[in-house]
C-alpha cells in the first residue's frame, strides 16, 4: 500500500498516497467530521457516501453490478502506478493488475459519476494462489523482487483476522480541496470493509509519512517495518486497528 519521509518521496508519489506522518495534535485544526451515510445494496454488499461520492465495496460476486467500475478503477491503478510513479508491474489493454487480483480480494473504489477518485485493495493473510499468499509474507519469502526480505519486524502473519491492503491511491486529478474528505472516505470505507471480513488489524505498506489527517479520522496505525525504497519512493510496512 504506499511510502515515505517528506523531503525523500517525489511529487507525484505523495500526490498519489494519503500522507501518512508521525502522530501529531494540531491543536488549531479540528478533527475531521465524517458525514458520511451507509447504502445498502445487493448481495449483502454496502456503500459509504458523501453527497454524490461513493466508496463501494467491489468482490467478484457484485462487479456485475457496478458497469465499468472495476475496469476504471484498474485504469487509474495504472495511470497512478505505471504512467506517474514508473513502478514495473504488469498491465494489458490499459489497465494495471498482478498476481494478488483474486476473487479472494476486496476493492474499496471511490468514485464519483463513474469516476475514480481512489482506492484500495484487501487480500486475506490466509490467502493462497498458486505459489503466492500476500504481498508482505511473499516479499519475506523472497519471491518479490521489488520489496526487501526484511520489510516486517516480525515473521509475517497469517491469520483469519488479519488482512492486508495494497495498491492504495488517490487519483491525481482530485483537487487539494478535496483530498482531505477523499482520503478519510477511503479510510473508513477500508475500515468497514475490513470489518465486514472479519478483521480485527489490516497490515500493509504505506507511505512511510504518518499523515496529521491519520488522527483527525482516528485511525490508528504502528510502523512494524523498517523504511524501503520501491522505484524512487519511499515505503514502510503498518499496522492498523479499524
Amino acid at each position: 500500500m504506499q511510502h515515505n519521509v517528506m523531503s525523500l518521496v517525489g511529487g507525484a508519489a505523495m500526490r498519489s498516497f494519503p500522507e501518512l506522518a508521525p502522530v501529531v495534535e494540531l491543536p488549531n485544526r479540528p478533527r475531521v467530521q465524517r458525514k458520511s451515510s451507509i447504502l445498502k445494496v445487493d448481495f449483502g454488499a454496502t456503500e459509504l457516501r458523501i453527497g454524490q461520492v461513493r466508496a463501494s465495496v467491489l468482490s467478484f460476486l457484485n462487479l456485475h453490478m457496478y458497469g465499468e467500475l472495476f475496469v476504471n478503477f484498474l485504469r487509474a491503478r495504472k495511470s497512478t502506478f505505471i504512467d506517474r510513479l514508473n513502478w514495473s508491474v504488469p498491465q494489458a489493454d490499459g489497465m494495471e493488475f498482478d498476481q494478488y487480483d483474486t476473487p479472494q480480494c476486496r476493492w474499496i473504489i471511490i468514485h464519483e459519476y463513474g469516476e475514480v477518485l481512489g482506492g484500495v485493495r484487501l487480500m486475506p493473510t490466509t490467502a493462497r494462489c498458486g505459489i503466492y499468499s500476500y504481498m508482505l509474507r511473499d516479499a519475506q519469502k523472497g519471491l518479490l523482487d521489488a520489496i526487501p526480505t526484511d520489510v516486517l519486524f516480525f515473521e509475517a502473519p497469517v491469520s483469519d483476522l488479519i488482512w492486508e491492503a495494497t495498491r492504495l491511491f488517490i487519483a491525481e486529478d482530485v483537487p487539494a480541496v478535496r483530498r482531505l474528505e477523499v482520503q478519510a472516505l477511503l479510510m473508513e470505507a477500508m475500515c468497514m470493509a475490513a470489518k465486514d471480513c472479519n478483521a480485527s488489524q489490516v497490515i500493509g505498506i504505506v507511505p512511510a509519512v504518518w499523515s496529521r489527517w491519520l488522527r483527525r479520522i482516528d485511525l490508528d496505525a504502528v510502523p512494524v517495518g523498517p523504511k524501503f525504497t520501491i522505484d524512487g519512493t519511499v515505503s514502510q510496512a503498518a499496522l492498523f486497528r479499524p
